[in-house]
């Protein structure tokens, strides 16, 4: 068997035929590829490639022209979608295009048209192919006319809208007249614009809750104010005094209808916002409470006592009274607190204040030991209002104290001097006359009273004598006249003439006073503790006297003719000087002189008309 062998060159040559036919067929496949590309790209120069659609709608081949007629005839949602735009159980219904979203089918068509056309070589061919063989769908170009959709918002808008209405909250008569706020609605067109434009960029049918923003009344709900005008004109209201109170005084009682023209309704501003506050009108409660408030009001005062002289201690003559006064602003509030709650018995808001001295209190306690001063004086031929009038007035100081360093005013003591108080008329100095006048024979017990607190040893703060020595101050035992007791007498006029000593020592002082008719006389005492103090007094008795001038007659219309009485009678004037040393433990504590000057005074007589004069 033998083996052909081709030679080298027959070889080669039929490599390079193979080659060269492999060769041609690539160009040939190339240029026929260009062929094809070129046609392509020849006929689809002016139509949008194959593949395209817009919203749905195939435009592939078309022209721009016929591709915008295209959408416009067949996209149809601007008109046939819906959009329900809802607030609470509220909806209404619209298309697109009334709500301002109109179709622009030409810019649509642009863009279709523009699709394979941008960018390089290679990117335009390979998305030409890539929309031919895949499709693209671009979404169509929509226009959002916001006028429209504001016109629209705005037509909607009535549907929803809302004034704010404030609650209200009245009387009528003593009826409550209540009314609820209401919360005011406004459509917000801006945000519903901004959101409608914004939910256009995704066309399809779609329910859109509204933008509505609400406007709460300043006040809203006035049924707790109601409720509580209600309770305070559901009955009477009824001030009291305290349960504690022993006095029975009021009560004080409003009805309703009182209460109703009382009643206030004010607007009030609070935290976060206002309210109705419902209360009585202070001012005419307060005016109420501040007139009733002096017949209330009561001064604290110490127990009167009297001293056993046997067992040394106090026996209790009159009990303490504890003071009190109406706190008008207190009672003010505590009504209005108490009344809103549904309160109508309510007591008033009193401040009481304790007696520096009850009548607990021990003579240990305030150091009433001893007698330490006691002084008479007479009133021989007294008449009866005379007499009535000395008993009246030292009854005031009967079981009397006075506190340690307190200066003692007879005047305060004694107080207002009146028929109704208890005095009766009779002569009085005024002036320079003597005439008959309320209290005459008061100044028997503030006599009486300097002469205790003189020869006690206090000091005297205020004393005033008489414009001319009476007689009756200078009396003794059996009627007798003491010239050494001129220039020891003591005036007392409320409120402008007064009687003041000094209760200069550490323990508490307890007077008494004692009237006695049947011997013409009242005798005055102190009990305390006695410091030791001694009294040394002189005096110079009565000097340089004057004689008194001629009668004086006047004539008084209520007397007969012919009838001639007495009103007031003659004394010498005078000056007495009186001296007084008070010492303790050898050391002088008071050193004082008394200087009275009295006038020379006349008898003076009234006759009736036409009587004749001696």
């Amino acid at each position: 068997m033998s083996t052909l062998t081709l030679p080298a060159y027959r070889i080669r040559y039929l490599v390079f035929q193979a080659f060269s036919a492999a060769l041609i067929g690539v160009f040939l496949f190339l240029l026929s590829a260009f062929a094809i590309l070129v046609g392509f790209e020849i006929w689809y120069a002016g139509r949008i490639y194959p593949g395209v659609l817009v919203g749905g709608v195939p435009v592939g081949g078309l022209t721009p022209q016929e591709a915008a007629s295209k959408i416009s005839q067949s996209y149809d949602y601007p008109h046939s979608g819906k959009i329900v735009l809802q607030y609470q159980e509220k909806m209404w219904s619209a298309t697109p295009n009334q709500l301002g979203l109109f179709l622009d089918p030409e810019n649509s068509a642009r863009a279709a048209f523009q699709l394979g056309r941008a960018g390089s070589l290679k990117n335009r061919l390979e998305e030409q192919l890539y929309t031919w063989y895949a499709g693209h769908d671009l979404p169509p170009i929509l226009i959002f006319d916001q006028r429209t959709a504001y016109i629209y918002l705005s037509g909607i808008a009535p549907q929803i809208n809302k004034p704010v209405i404030e609650a209200s909250l009245s009387l009528k008569g003593s009826e409550v007249i209540m009314r609820p706020g209401e919360i005011g609605r406004t459509l917000d067109i801006p945000a519903n614009l901004l959101i409608l434009s914004t939910q256009f960029n995704f066309p399809q049918d779609m329910i859109l809750p509204l933008v509505v923003y609400e406007t709460p009344p300043a006040i809203l709900n006035v049924q707790e104010q109601a409720e509580q005008a209600r309770r305070i004109l559901s009955q009477p209201l009824t001030l009291s005094l305290p349960d504690q109170d022993q006095e029975k005084a009021g009560p004080w009682i409003f009805d309703q209808n009182k209460l109703a023209s009382m009643l206030t309704i004010e607007r009030v501003q609070v935290s976060g916002g206002a309210r109705y506050q419902v209360a009585l009108d202070s001012t005419q409660l307060r005016s109420f409470l501040t007139q009733l408030a002096p017949s209330l009001k009561r001064s604290p005062a110490n127990a009167r006592f009297i001293f056993n002289d046997k067992s040394r201690q106090l026996e209790v003559l009159q009990p303490s009274v504890t003071g009190r006064s109406l706190d008008v602003e207190a009672s003010l509030r505590s009504i209005q607190e108490r009344l809103v709650r549904g309160e109508h018995n309510i007591p008033l808001v009193l401040n009481y204040l304790q007696p520096a001295v009850p009548d607990t209190k021990t003579a240990e306690e305030l150091g009433i030991r001893e007698l330490i001063r006691a002084e008479t004086s007479y009133f021989y031929g007294s008449n009866s209002p005379r007499v009535q009038n000395i008993k009246t007035a030292a009854s005031r100081f009967h079981g009397l104290l006075v506190a340690p360093g307190e200066t003692f005013s007879m005047a305060t003591a004694l107080g207002n001097i009146s028929l109704d108080n208890g005095y009766a008329e009779a002569l009085i100095i005024l002036g320079n006359q003597t005439i008959k006048g309320v209290g005459g024979g008061v100044c028997q017990v503030s006599t009486t009273l300097f002469r205790a607190a003189f020869f006690a040893g206090f000091p005297i703060i205020e004393r005033h004598a008489h414009a001319y020595r009476v007689y009756y101050y200078e009396k003794v035992a059996g009627n007798k006249i003491n010239p050494r007791l001129a220039g020891l007498d003591a005036t007392v006029f409320v409120p402008l003439v007064d009687l003041k000593f000094k209760n200069d020592t550490p323990n508490w002082l307890l007077m008494e006073t004692y009237v006695t008719p049947a011997s013409s006389s009242i005798t005055w005492k102190f009990y305390s503790t006695s410091d030791g103090r001694k009294v040394e007094w002189d005096t110079t008795g009565p000097t340089n006297i004057v004689a008194p001038p001629d009668p004086v007659y006047r004539e008084n219309p209520d007397l007969k003719k012919g009838e001639i009485k007495q009103v007031d009678w003659a004394a010498e004037g005078a000056d007495v000087t009186v001296t007084r040393t008070v010492t303790r433990a050898g050391t002088v504590i008071i050193k004082d002189r008394i200087a009275t000057h009295y006038k020379a005074w006349g008898d003076v007589f009234e006759y009736g008309p036409g009587t004749e004069i001696p």
